[in-house]
């Protein structure tokens, strides 16, 4: 055990001191997917001293292509990402204090997570959340660090308030690929470098090393050998209202934050009540049984039909896979659970 991060430690930028600073560390990545799990995987390996995991979703059979935590087991039983995740990063490193939410990332959750936190990691899959994350680490003065992959194609950026343009300064400038997980998919390499990319960076901010954070957005095409950096140090505003000088944090206002939503790459809808409901699945089984087939666990319950198949979480929410339509999605969701 004294050598468990010998090779690390004789990197000198790290060193023993470093690896002291990462081990009294709290790192949260919102997202269990694939970015969540690779870097959730690296920095517990590194030995950060805390890690905060939160996810809505549960583990499907086309998560394992690329979702390196998780199991055929996983996929099977339909358990929830974080879950999953936590088992798994506990075999890994069990010095680790490891804590798994299953909720959706709203203002409220996160808020209520934030007290000692030293850095936040994106691993979400849309724009809405990582809005509210920029808003949130400007508030709270919490570094973070964007990430994201499509098809070969992937990005990141730090952003540390006070320092550089957040992201909502750089909404106008940042590249619009046009591409989305549905119309071209995705491969692992994309996804594991732009976790390295994350995970290094995180590793700077956590042993206070600034003069090595990368300063630019960074693009890149793997399958095209394609590489990209843009120099963002001008494109910080001062009438930003979310890291301006008088900052009004647009996206932690209710009214702003998604209810339903479209899931990327899942032909599903989600849908969350404007208030957590607590499910007892055991009586929710017996009264969804007449409309097919259940399977259940003690985290969600699954509901098959001939035309869809309506998952509902215990706090409520619901993602109907196989229908496109909102307002259909709406439909099924009253008409089912009231």
């Amino acid at each position: 055990m004294d050598n468990r991060y010998s090779r690390q430690q004789l990197f000198s930028p790290i060193g023993e001191k470093g690896q002291q600073q990462l081990q009294e560390k709290h790192v949260l990545i919102i997202g269990a997917g694939a970015l969540g799990s690779a870097s959730a995987e690296a920095l517990v390996r590194a030995g950060i001293g805390k890690l905060t995991i939160i996810d809505r979703d549960y583990v499907e059979w086309s998560n394992l292509q690329r979702q390196q935590l998780y199991t055929e087991q996983d996929a099977q039983e339909k358990i929830p990402k974080a879950i999953a995740a936590k088992k798994r990063l506990q075999s890994i490193n069990s010095a680790v204090e490891i804590n798994a939410y299953i909720f959706d990332a709203d203002t409220e959750n996160l808020q209520g997570l934030l007290e000692d936190v030293d850095l936040m990691i994106d691993a979400t899959d849309n724009f809405d959340i990582r809005f509210m994350m920029n808003d949130l680490a400007q508030k709270y003065h919490i570094p973070w660090i964007y990430g994201s992959c499509v098809g070969s194609y992937g990005a990141t950026y730090t952003i540390v308030p006070g320092k550089t343009p957040c992201l909502h300064c750089l909404l106008k400038v940042m590249p619009n690929t046009g591409m989305t997980c549905d119309t071209v998919g995705i491969i692992s390499p994309a996804v594991q470098i732009v976790a390295a990319y994350q995970v290094t960076e995180a590793l700077k901010l956590l042993v206070d090393d600034e003069k090595a954070r990368r300063k630019s957005f960074l693009t890149f095409d793997v399958w095209q050998n394609q590489h990209y950096e843009i120099n963002v140090d001008k494109m910080r505003h001062e009438d930003c209202p979310s890291c301006g000088k008088n900052p009004t944090y647009p996206y932690l206002a209710y009214e702003n934050q998604t209810k339903l939503e479209i899931l990327c790459g899942r032909d599903a809808i989600q849908i969350r009540p404007p208030k957590p409901i607590h499910y007892n699945l055991e009586q929710l089984a017996v009264q969804l049984r007449p409309y097919g087939e259940i399977q259940k666990n003690p985290y969600l319950l699954s509901l098959q039909t001939q035309d869809y198949r309506l998952v509902i979480f215990q706090d409520g929410r619901a993602v109907i896979h196989g229908i496109a339509d909102l307002q259909e999605a709406k439909s099924i969701y009253y008409r089912l659970l009231g």
